[in-house]
């Protein structure tokens, strides 16, 4: 239960404000169909952050050396930094559909790109590293992006509007670099 109620906490509030939430504005905006979205948004994370866990737990479990745990720490302090700068996204590049592919593809294909070596990745893969449930990491970071994408696709522009993107990334560093110093606490026998 930590597993997924950690991964889904740290991924939604690292979330606001990144590249894969203007991402999903941008397309709700130009496409103006928020079921397909939503579900390209869903079937991209799912498959994105299970192979992020996966690495995550199986470089964790060949490399159970203290310097790797203490290698996963640090990266948490390092997502802390990383999540206070902010994403900016082209608004006026060109975004259509492939030809032959709707909107969900169009969505799925954009989604798992952008994702990738995104902060939230780079987070799955290190939540997959330090718990040993890939399956609850999984569900936890996909429900994460889930509660901060499904709003922005509802919500579009009004929301970035309204929600101060500034101190939910720092709520989300703040979480970052409690995770990583607790992780920390633990190996030097403080915690």
């Amino acid at each position: 239960m930590e597993a997924l109620l950690t991964s889904t906490a740290l991924v939604a509030l690292a979330e606001m404000g990144d590249k894969t939430q203007l991402l999903a504005m941008l397309l709700a905006t130009r496409f103006r169909k928020p079921l397909p979205i939503i579900a390209g948004i869903f079937a991209a994370t799912l498959v994105n952050h299970f192979l992020a866990a996966l690495v995550g737990h199986q470089a964790a479990g060949l490399l159970d050396a203290p310097w790797f745990r203490y290698a996963v720490a640090f990266s948490f302090i390092a997502m802390a930094a990383w999540t206070l700068i902010p994403d900016k996204i082209d608004e006026d590049a060109p975004l259509k559909a492939p030809s032959g592919a709707g909107i969900f593809v169009t969505t799925l294909v954009a989604f798992f790109l952008v994702e990738m070596g995104d902060k939230t990745q780079v987070a799955t893969v290190a939540l997959g590293a330090r718990f040993a449930n890939v399956y609850a990491v999984t569900a936890g970071t996909t429900l994460g992006m889930m509660i901060a994408n499904v709003p922005a696709v509802l919500g579009g522009e009004a929301l970035a509007k309204r929600v101060p993107m500034r101190a939910l990334q720092v709520g989300a560093a703040l979480l970052f670099l409690l995770l990583g110093l607790w992780m920390l606490a633990g190996l030097l026998g403080w915690a």
